[in-house]
């Protein structure tokens, strides 16, 4: 960051856009090349017309960075090679030592941010779906609030739709109100599942016909691309490409089959499900029309029907129970939790601006806004009166604007929503909102080992506590086993091992996620993400125990009650001196926190930061094997390593608060 400072205002001297190049500074790919290197030169070179090495060497005479590096290096093309001078890395290491933030500044430009994730259907168990939106949305708003800014957190829970409708028509058909009044939310949720089970029942035998003819399509088209491919390899002509993209063709169509035959596997073990079981089948042949039914049960409940208002208003708080204590254990927590109820009676006002707008058109009975660019309308209320998800955001957007006054809102929300945010984005400008900057932090989906999607066997996904549960008990296995639990002094009872396998487990599903590029699909894997060495939070907690067992032994070594405190008191900068290539690297890998918050939240992607963990941690570990700490006789050696230690200690500590994850002392 210092740096970046220190280019800009020398690149000013070159170029008009001076930002456009101050960030083009890396962390050297190797040390005999310096700590750092900037390769800006190279575009501003080809941009001005002039050599880059030219540039580079004007631009080195132009920076003022006498206090941080030795005398920079031209090198290659253009190259500009930069090495921290150690008097630098001792001071910084010294500050950070005294700073409660580990060298993290304040933004001197805080904004109010709204973030907007996780938002589940309360009327069921949350599912492994909801993972992701709730970590990353949780970090992003830990990091944000970090730096300075106001963050505003909501939960904009789907707490009025059809969810509610399955809930009501299952309650009134199936439920004995005593045993829910008795055992609500357990109830609640098999009542929802039965329901479910029946739509989801009725949906497959009308779609299994389609999807019949999907796969005869899928392998005619099949065959003719492999004749083609064959054809073509046949082809003394055809060229290296020509085949390669025949061949191509041939594995698309191939998948083709495989995904239908897979959504066919689905839909029949759907069906055999109902049609296997007496009771089941009893069921859905009495009630062959409970899609529609249960639709009218939820336009009934909108419309401000008693009796189904009255059972939503009873039902609805221990479906929150239920979410919450799933939010309580990976320690999610919200300002708001503004559901879709909340904006209700906001609707028909939305459609009245609208109208007044001139925006509005009619199409086939219902309201739509027809925007520039998009080929289909943003529908905003049916022919049968409903309003939609899109009049819902808008009248959460006016609300956020009026009372929250916010700079910025990000939606957390997978990547098949895209186009709903583009058309929903492109409304606030009409609306005269279009001061508030909107994001949406797409994001990609949770696979299975086999590389699909994670789904039950009926084709459900599957539950989100049941995967932590899992996460917990492999956790447990692994950090507290027999040959590591006899290691342990004192002994560690069956409390401590049960907290430190319910950080271990959370965590280990929060880093596994945050640690792939949000927009990636990643594959749910449980015994690698709890695993003790990789990429993976167990490593970097690890790590951490690490550094306070050698902490605690040197306070026994020394007699000294608390070693932190004696640290940050008695070490001073002249007496960090980094002998050790071991030192130093993880010295300057310490000193570059910031730059990783920077650059995870300038990108809203949490793996930047979780990388900068991972490669600290990774140095942590080669000053561990290769400088010693206890039973040092030589006092600046001790105080540098102890340093090192405590400062690496605080930023893996905080670095992983900030995804939401705990630490141990013990491990």
């Amino acid at each position: 960051m210092l740096l970046r400072k220190r280019f800009h205002a020398a690149l000013t001297e070159l170029t008009d856009q001076p930002d456009e190049y101050a960030g083009m500074i890396r962390v050297a790919a190797d040390a005999k090349f310096g700590d750092y290197q900037s390769n800006a030169c190279m575009p501003l070179g080809k941009k001005t017309g002039q050599s880059p090495r030219d540039v580079a060497t004007k631009l080195v005479e132009s920076l003022k960075i006498e206090d941080l590096c030795q005398t920079p290096e031209v090198a290659g093309p253009g190259f500009i090679n930069l090495k921290l001078r150690d008097e630098f890395l001792s001071n910084t290491i010294a500050d950070m030592l005294g700073d409660d933030r580990v060298g993290v500044g304040v933004t001197p430009n805080p904004e109010k941010i709204v973030i907007d994730y996780s938002s589940p259907n309360v009327a069921k168990p949350m599912h492994v779906g909801h993972i992701r939106s709730t970590v990353i949305g949780n970090a992003l708003a830990e990091t944000f609030r970090f730096v300075g800014h106001h963050v505003i957190t909501d939960n904009h829970l789907g707490d009025w739709g059809t969810q509610f409708g399955i809930i009501i028509y299952g309650y009134k058909h199936f439920g004995d109100p005593d045993v829910v009044a008795a055992n609500p939310v357990p109830e609640l949720a098999s009542l929802y599942r039965l329901t479910n089970q029946l739509i989801e029942y009725q949906k497959a035998k009308a779609s299994l016909p389609k999807l019949s003819e999907k796969l005869a399509e899928a392998e005619s088209n099949a065959k003719e691309e492999a004749a083609a491919a064959e054809a073509v390899e046949k082809d003394e002509k055809a060229s290296n490409k020509e085949k390669k993209k025949a061949r191509k063709s041939a594995e698309s169509a191939q998948r083709r089959i495989e995904s239908v035959q897979s959504d066919i596997a689905s839909t029949q073990a759907k069906i055999a499900d109902v049609d296997n079981d007496p009771k089941l089948s009893a069921l859905s042949a009495e009630h062959e029309d409970v899609p529609a039914a249960v639709l009218r049960e939820t336009a009934k409940l909108h419309e401000g029907d008693a009796e189904n208002r009255e059972l939503w208003e009873k039902f609805l708080p221990h479906c929150k129970d239920e979410i919450n204590r799933i939010y309580d254990r990976l320690g999610v927590t919200f300002d708001h939790t503004l559901g879709e109820s909340f904006y209700h009676d906001r609707l028909p006002g939305v459609v009245e601006m609208l109208d007044g707008l001139g925006l509005t058109t009619k199409s086939d009975g219902a309201v739509c806004v027809f925007l520039d660019g998009f080929d289909s309308p943003m529908i905003i209320q049916k022919r049968d009166g409903a309003y939609l998800y899109a009049t819902t955001d808008l009248a959460t957007l006016q609300y956020r604007h009026e009372v929250f006054e916010c700079d910025r809102i990000l939606y957390v929300v997978d990547s098949r929503q895209s186009e709903h945010f583009e058309k929903f984005f492109a409304m606030a400008g009409p609306l005269g909102m279009d001061n508030i900057e909107l994001v949406h932090v797409s994001f990609g989906t949770v696979l299975g080992k086999d590389g699909r999607p994670m789904k039950t066997r009926s084709g459900s996904l599957i539950g989100l506590e049941s995967l932590l549960d899992d996460a917990v008990a492999r956790a447990k296995d692994v950090v507290c086993n027999p040959e590591r639990l006899a290691n342990m002094s004192p002994p560690m009872g069956e409390d401590e091992q049960n907290q430190i396998a319910e950080v271990v487990g959370m965590g280990a599903i929060k880093y596994a996620d945050l640690s792939h590029h949000r927009t990636s699909d990643y594959r749910f894997d449980v015994d690698k993400m709890v695993a003790l060495e990789g990429n993976t939070a167990t490593y970097m907690q690890y790590s951490y125990a690490r550094t306070q067992s050698i902490l605690r032994r040197v306070a026994e070594e020394q007699n000294i009650d608390d070693i932190e405190d004696w640290v940050i008191k008695n070490v001073t900068a002249d007496e960090i001196q980094l002998r050790e290539p071991a030192e130093r690297a993880l010295a300057i890998a310490l000193i570059r926190f910031e730059e990783a918050i920077e650059g995870a939240i300038g990108a809203y992607t949490p793996n930047q930061l979780c990388d900068y963990l991972f490669d600290t941690a990774k140095s942590y570990s080669t000053f561990n094997d290769a400088c010693r700490v206890l039973g040092n006789t030589d006092p600046v050696i001790l105080k540098t390593r102890l340093a090192l230690v405590v400062v690496a200690g605080r930023v893996i500590k905080q670095g992983l608060r900030l995804l939401g994850i705990g630490v141990c002392d013990r491990m």
